[in-house]
């Protein structure tokens, strides 16, 4: 099986973490002809196997799952410390005497790797690091395609030279956490444009463009420039099917406001709309423990502006691109996409 098997349109729903993507969207991506994706990174292995559990109900087409490639962090209390004070005119503006501690900082990786080779999905995707080669090798013997997610050509070598059966090119303007693992992660600043030909051009695995692609016509640029498929994962945060928030959702459509990269929110550089919290530790976010531990630490936090409807404090993860968002069923988004592309195709 190769990559081209999983799709019969070579778009697949960006998997993005937070609760956005339901089963019901994967489903309905797969079942269009596309290929969904389940993010699994922020998922213990037994919400990992229900959410598995309930795609399958809906589908007898082939997804993927996503996972953040981690450790298991041990801070320093004086880093912690540290930290929940860089955050203090947040949370005593919230009204807070003190931040509410995590009950952990991220999800065991070790097991949800075990979990991911149990259920089998036809193809895995991994950001934020690189596997070991014989990690790549248990997955290929479980019948799992592997994609490393990189924004560097070098990353794109490091991928293909242990295994991986395509890598996913992320150009800057790509929404949501950069998954650089090669040297900072604020020198990986290369634009879609620019990524994804030398990318193209590095490696001899498939590569999947990702970042500002909207429509069809963007799709057939993407494939111009080398790419064998596309990624696209603001163009899904509206649709029926995602679950962002309501206020979320009415910023994206808005189209208004800009987006820009920030590691003040979970100590990773993501990009999303420039909101009050942003602006709030842009000072001082340079300064946050990496992630995970300021996400786990903002998490109250976010939980907090949820609840209220306050999009100020709310990580609304969007690419450059988000007021091209269309809203609709995730289905009709694919059949429009395709109809489009093969519109653009034809010019």
């Amino acid at each position: 099986m190769a990559i081209d098997d999983l799709f019969q349109i070579p778009i697949i729903q960006g998997p993005m973490a937070g609760g956005s993507c339901t089963p019901e969207l994967v489903a309905a991506v797969s079942n269009a002809g596309a290929l969904g994706a389940l993010p699994c990174s922020l998922l213990s292995p037994n919400v990992i196997e229900e959410q598995v559990a309930r795609i399958r109900t809906l589908t007898n087409r082939p997804f993927l799952l996503n996972f953040f490639v981690q450790g298991r962090p041990s801070p320093a209390a004086d880093e912690i410390e540290g930290a929940i004070e860089l955050l203090r005119p947040v949370w005593e503006g919230l009204g807070w005497s003190e931040l509410p501690r995590p009950n952990q900082w991220c999800e065991d990786f070790a097991a949800q790797f075990d979990t991911l080779v149990a259920l089998r999905p036809a193809g895995v995707s991994f950001t934020f690091g690189i596997l070991e080669q014989k990690q790549v090798a248990r997955l290929h013997a479980a019948g799992i395609l592997v994609i490393g997610t990189v924004t560097t050509v070098e990353e794109a070598l490091a991928w293909q030279a242990i295994g991986a059966d395509a890598v996913v090119a992320s150009g800057v303007e790509a929404g949501g956490h950069r998954g650089t693992f090669i040297g900072r992660q604020q020198d990986a600043t290369l634009s879609a444009q620019e990524l994804w030909p030398a990318v193209a051009a590095a490696v001899r695995i498939p590569v999947i463009a990702a970042g500002g692609i909207m429509n069809g016509a963007d799709i057939r640029r993407a494939l111009g420039l080398g790419a064998r498929a596309v990624q696209m994962g603001t163009a899904f945060l509206v649709t029926d099917e995602a679950a962002i928030h309501p206020a979320y959702k009415a910023r994206l459509l808005s189209g208004e406001g800009s987006t820009r990269l920030t590691r003040s929110f979970s100590g990773r550089y993501a990009r999303g709309i420039e909101n009050g919290f942003m602006r709030r530790m842009a000072a001082v976010e340079a300064q946050v423990p990496a992630y995970p531990i300021q996400n786990a630490l903002t998490g109250p936090i976010r939980a907090a502006a949820a609840k209220s409807g306050d999009t100020e404090l709310m990580s609304m993860w969007a690419g450059t691109e988000f007021a091209r968002a269309r809203p609709m069923p995730a289905g009709h988004l694919v059949e429009l996409l395709a109809t489009e592309l093969a519109s653009a195709s034809q010019t």
